[in-house]
């Protein structure tokens, strides 16, 4: 008998195809070299190209007690991933429920990957039975397998099922948690717009004798910006600094996202100055602060001060990346200063980086009309 008696609803959703055929590579080169008979190489090539659901379930299912299949992450990831996509859950709970029966249902890492993939499956109540289940196939539980089921728990939304999960199990299995389990529930909560319950959740930690970390105060400094509480985040960073938890590059660059979005651009650039002049590691600040600070100067019509920011950007040793080309290409067009938008467009392009199609169209449109043929050709 399951210890969860209660009933979650598993929607089904199409679940994008993992690329896996470096994998399949990578395993039948080593497989030779280890002097494994070459027919797990057609079982590996086979799993990959087979569309057919029940072709691909009964493939699987030949191949449950090869190694070499099963503990390739890739191929078990692809294989439930298009399962899913094809509405075949049962197929899925077939595989997966074999497969916890088997020697490596005793290792907790490999019940940790069963839960996963009946999350990625929306299968949220098989999941979670999995881990109350563990001790059925003589698997030890750690924190580690609990915050996974508690992942999947938090990502289906289920309020009531996350807090029966988050104060009861622990207690019941002899669980003790970590920050990372408090991080997983308050990042649930702060992107559900429920700040209220991810504050409370937050106050809790003390109970376990843990304290926040960058990424729960980073969480919650973003949930309140995009609530438009600016108060609330900025006290958060007092906070977190005072408590000796200095903030790391994310949380700055959610800081100059909500002073772009609100227009602040000058605010945005000074901070980013402060980085630099910071220089916390070699990659503070990364591409995006930058991106953010061109976009913000960019929308106020002050190209000036985005080219100036490029300039920092490529001293500091960085490549343009596609993002910033798009921003530079589009709004040099729209303020009509059709030269400066080709030689972005065309430096883009000599690294395989193409503008939409909307800015192609504009850049082309404007050349033409402003007599640079032999430029609207090259684009």
């Amino acid at each position: 008998m399951s210890c969860c008696g209660f009933w979650l609803g598993a929607a089904h959703r199409n679940l994008a195809t993992a690329a896996v055929s470096s994998s399949v590579g990578e395993v039948s080169s080593a497989s030779s070299r280890a002097g494994k008979p070459s027919s797990v190489e057609p079982a590996l090539i086979k799993l990959k190209k087979e569309r057919d659901p029940e072709k691909l379930f009964n493939l699987f299912k030949a191949n449950a007690t090869n190694k070499i299949v099963v503990e390739n992450r890739f191929i078990f990831e692809d294989t439930v991933s298009r399962l899913a996509g094809a509405g075949r859950l049962d197929y899925i709970e077939i595989l997966l429920e074999h497969q916890k029966t088997l020697p490596q249902g005793r290792r907790e890492g490999f019940i940790i990957r069963i839960i996963m993939l009946y999350g990625r499956a929306r299968m949220t109540k098989h999941a979670v039975n999995t881990f109350c289940d563990m001790h059925l196939y003589g698997c030890a539980r750690t924190v580690k397998s609990f915050n996974a089921a508690l992942k999947v728990l938090t990502d289906s939304r289920d309020l009531h099922a996350i807090d029966w999960f988050l104060n009861d199990v622990p207690g019941r299995f002899g669980i003790v948690l970590d920050t990372y389990s408090f991080n997983i529930v308050i990042k649930g909560f702060c992107e559900m717009g429920i700040l209220d319950k991810a504050f409370l959740v937050m106050a809790g930690m003390g109970k376990w004798g843990l304290n926040p970390d960058v990424f729960t105060y980073t969480s919650l400094i973003e949930a309140c910006y995009k609530s438009n509480c600016p108060e609330i985040a900025n006290g958060l960073w007092s906070r977190m600094v005072l408590k000796g938890c200095p903030p790391n590059i994310v949380t700055f660059n959610v800081r100059i996202q909500f002073m772009v979005n609100k227009g602040r651009t000058w605010d945005a650039n000074k901070l980013l100055d402060f980085m630099r002049r910071l220089k916390k590691s070699p990659e503070f600040p990364d591409e995006i602060t930058y991106n953010l600070v061109i976009k913000g100067f960019c929308k106020m019509g002050n190209l000036k001060m985005a080219m100036y920011v490029y300039s920092a950007f490529r001293s500091e040793g960085y490549k343009p990346n596609q993002k910033i080309y798009q921003t530079l290409i589009h709004y040099f067009c729209e303020a009509r200063e059709f030269d400066m938008a080709y030689n972005m467009c065309k430096q883009s392009m000599e690294n395989n980086w193409y503008p939409s199609v909307g800015t192609i169209y504009n850049l082309i449109e404007g050349l033409s009309d402003s007599d640079s043929a032999r430029m609207s050709s090259y684009v």
